[in-house]
């Protein structure tokens, strides 16, 4: 990913927030099967520290749909979506751009409540709205790459769970 020219001054309770957010959304677009598998708990702690450090946490929020087209381009690619899978690759693409556009949304709504007249009880119930958006999305992917899945043919299929296995490797190395 690249890094972002403009990071976002905020108070740091609201950057971790959003930055979970963001990296839950960024999971679920980047590897949208493999996120389902993960250990829930491991996977929280992971993007809690991520959010403190990482260049892409920081600018979460900034080129977002650039960001998404670029993933879908690069997904496209890597899947070796042939001509006659288009319009089943279209749905993945439209549901990938729905959940981008669903979390920036809510992460617009979040920036409506300045972070110093937020509760611990509010910033949970913030968590919570992200969480619930993350599995709402990665339901509407499911159902779009399910059908695209079982239209591929086996070769392609070795190919594309070898293209979310080392998604899930390069996560959990990262």
């Amino acid at each position: 990913m690249s890094p972002f020219a403009c990071p976002i001054a905020t108070p740091a309770s609201f950057v971790r927030s959003v930055a979970i957010a963001a990296l839950m959304g960024a999971t679920m677009l980047a590897s949208p099967l493999t996120a389902a598998r993960a250990d829930s708990a491991r996977t929280v702690t992971q993007l809690a520290q991520a959010a403190t450090t990482s260049p892409a946490a920081k600018g979460a929020t900034q080129g977002q749909g650039e960001t998404v087209e670029q993933r879908i381009t690069n997904l496209h690619a890597a899947l070796k979506i042939t001509p006659d899978e288009e319009a089943l690759w279209n749905g993945v693409a439209q549901s990938m751009r729905e959940n981008a556009s669903t979390m920036d949304k809510l992460v617009a709504e979040t920036r409506m409540t300045p972070p110093q007249n937020m509760s611990a009880v509010d910033d949970l119930n913030t968590y919570q709205k992200f969480a619930q958006a993350h599995v709402d999305g990665l339901k509407n992917l499911i159902a779009s790459f399910d059908k695209l899945y079982a239209a591929m043919p086996d070769a392609q299929k070795k190919v594309t769970d070898d293209v979310f296995r080392s998604t899930r490797k390069a996560a959990a190395n990262g």
